[in-house]
């Protein structure tokens, strides 16, 4: 009976805590972290019945065979699928490092009150965050032994408890500690961590994100030791030590690799996910949610595609019309706290977030009241018809060129979200799809492509000025016709080319610097059809995540790598809502993110196995993510080679 209870006891703290990422909070924690101390603790071993596991594994080969439980004899003898996989083989690490990795794959057993954060580093900006990226790390941990433990209780045993008197708020100690302690093999899990060369906690494009990563045991003794030049190298070492971490339900251990040394590095400095928030709103917390989930495969820029045509939720501090005429509904907005706390939130987890207000095009809903306010047309063709001559999509609307009342507006709204975002090294102005047939209307006389290549040095000038009169590192625009005639300046402007390897490479050799983003292959929201009646898709078939994968636009580029800041993939969202975000992206992004940290050479099937192992972490994480073959490949591991 009190093991009924015990378990009713922590399914009633399940139901009763939301599982999901932490808001980015800074708290006040000792230079030294026990678990103990931040109610981090194992699940008491026992309540999955061994009886009830119908497999068991073992490795062969470096394959893992899986085998009928008929003699539970042979438990003692045999592994779970999780274990095998993460002992048999190939270090199952996502992205892949880039540089030395080696292990030793005998597992060891521990329990999460053993983990110990040390830091050893002289600045104390680094040493407060740091304390909240290990918080982070251990809520990661606890919320994914919730799911596996709350899988395997026996929910008719919990019904049949007869006892009458709960205390909800009350923890028995034989939840907060394993029962069988002395069964582990580690006693104490001191992770070490050493910063000392740079104090900067705002990440740009030259910001060092190396790491090492060495772990020695003796006498039941574990340390983790990480030594990184940056507060973001050390937060990846600790994701990485995160995945060689898991949770085995069968035994109710956690465990761990018995030797780990990694030596890494991004190959890419720019390894982005875009999202557009126009065409459907997305809440702050599923913005979050997939941010957490970046982190985990080391990407680093929230490329926050905020504004369109189709509505404008961000309310700005000096024009609140904006988001009053041109936001779907006054919920459905975005404030400067929100973007300041989605900053901080991914800042913990080692991501950058570039906002971006597309212009000149792709400026409709939002823009209409500049007449009503003595500030003239801001924007023109808003809502024109048919649409199909003024714009690319419906409705339509393009910036004013010749008012400037708008570069006055736009100059406000990049110094809002300059101060929100602390982004100053990196600006996207937007600059793709200027549609001609609209500005010819108002300005029959004037050279378009002249008016265009003004209006966009115009807006960096502004952005200049909203940047305190220092003109970011990398001011990008989409890749266009403007872009084709290199009319630019190149020591000032960055390209994002969504086109071909032809117009890459012509935008290379004149000296751009580029950040990938090809519709071919990292377009996320192709292979869905058409929104529009009779329509066809434009962008079909469905790019999936070994087509993700196997795109590597830099392969016949060699002399132009340097001018290769990196890559993203991009999720428009004309035929996506909040509820479809996490399938959408995972694990997509995920390929994407190997490819662009350390864009590794290895057979498919390698590969798969990896990400199979990885798509069920950030499942376990309380990410939506697909599915990539079918339950029996995931428990018969090579048999679907």
């Amino acid at each position: 009976m009190g093991l009924f209870v015990a378990v009713l006891k922590t399914l009633i703290i399940l139901l009763s805590v939301a599982y999901s990422y932490q808001n980015g909070a800074t708290p006040k924690l000792p230079d030294s972290i026990n678990t103990m101390d931040l109610e981090i603790n194992s699940v008491h071993n026992g309540y999955s019945d061994p009886a009830e596991n119908q497999w068991v594994y073992k490795c062969v080969n470096n394959k893992c065979i899986r085998t009928h439980n008929h003699d539970l004899r042979k438990l003692n003898k045999s592994m779970s699928l999780l274990t095998c996989s993460m002992t048999c083989g190939d270090v199952k690490l996502w992205p892949y490092p880039t540089t030395e990795t080696q292990v030793k794959m005998k597992p060891l057993k521990f329990t999460l009150d053993a983990l110990l954060l040390r830091l050893h580093t002289p600045y104390s900006n680094v040493r407060t965050y740091f304390r909240s990226v290990f918080k982070i790390f251990l809520d990661d941990l606890k919320g994914m032994q919730r799911q596996k433990t709350f899988k395997n209780f026996d929910h008719d045993k919990i019904k049949s408890t007869k006892d009458p008197i709960i205390k909800y708020d009350e923890i028995s100690v034989d939840l907060m500690r394993n029962s069988t302690c002395n069964e582990s093999d580690i006693d104490i899990f001191p992770i070490n961590v050493f910063i000392n060369k740079y104090p900067d906690l705002s990440l740009s494009l030259d910001t060092d994100e190396s790491y090492e990563l060495h772990t020695i045991f003796n006498a039941g003794r574990y340390e983790a030791n990480i030594t990184a030049n940056s507060f973001f190298g050390a937060r990846h070492a600790l994701s990485t030590l995160q995945q060689l971490m898991w949770f085995d339900e069968r035994e109710s251990w956690w465990r761990t690799l018995s030797k780990i040394d990694i030596v890494d590095a991004p190959r890419f400095r720019y390894r982005g996910l875009m999202l557009d928030t126009s065409r459907h709103y997305i809440s702050i917390d599923a913005i979050k949610r997939t941010i957490g989930a970046m982190s985990h495969a080391k990407l680093n820029r929230f490329h926050w595609h905020i504004t369109d045509s189709q509505s404008f939720p961000y309310v700005s501090k000096h024009y609140p019309e904006l988001a009053e005429y041109g936001a779907y509904s006054r919920e459905e907005t975005y404030t400067l706290d929100d973007i300041r706390d989605v900053t901080s939130f991914a800042k913990l987890r080692g991501i950058q977030i570039i906002t971006e207000i597309d212009a000149p095009a792709h400026a409709g809903n939002g823009w209409d009241w500049g007449p009503k306010k003595g500030l003239g047309d801001l924007s023109l063709c808003i809502n024109q018809q048919p649409w199909t001559k003024f714009c690319g999509q419906p409705p339509c609307g393009q910036l004013n060129p010749k008012n400037n009342n708008t570069f006055l507006v736009l100059q406000k709204l990049y110094e809002e979200l300059l101060d929100a975002t602390e982004t100053t090294d990196y600006f996207h102005l937007g600059g793709d799809e200027v549609n001609m047939n609209c500005w010819k209307q108002h300005f029959e006389d004037s050279e378009l492509q002249d008016l265009w290549y003004q209006f966009t040095l115009d807006a960096a000038d502004r952005l200049t000025i909203a940047n305190k009169n220092i003109t970011p590192k990398f001011v990008t625009v989409w890749s266009s016709d403007l872009t084709k005639r290199a009319r630019l300046p190149r020591s000032r402007f960055a390209v994002q080319v969504w086109t071909g390897n032809k117009d890459a490479y012509a935008l290379l050799r004149t000296g751009y610097n580029v950040v990938f983003s090809q519709v071919s292959a990292w377009y996320f929201d192709c292979g869905f059809g058409s929104y529009l009646p009779g329509g066809v898709g434009v962008c079909d078939p469905y790019r999936s995540w070994q087509v993700v994968y196997g795109h590597r636009p830099w392969e016949k580029l060699h002399p132009y790598l340097k001018q290769i800041l990196g890559g993203e993939a991009c999720l428009w969202t004309e035929q996506v809502s909040e509820w479809q975000l996490d399938t959408r992206f995972w694990p997509r992004a995920a390929a994407l993110g190997e490819r662009l940290w350390s864009d590794p050479k290895q057979k498919i099937r390698d590969v798969f196995k990896r990400m199979s192992i990885f798509r069920n972490r950030l499942v376990d994480l309380g990410i939506k993510a697909e599915a990539i073959f079918p339950q029996y490949c995931a428990e018969n591991p090579g048999e679907c080679d």
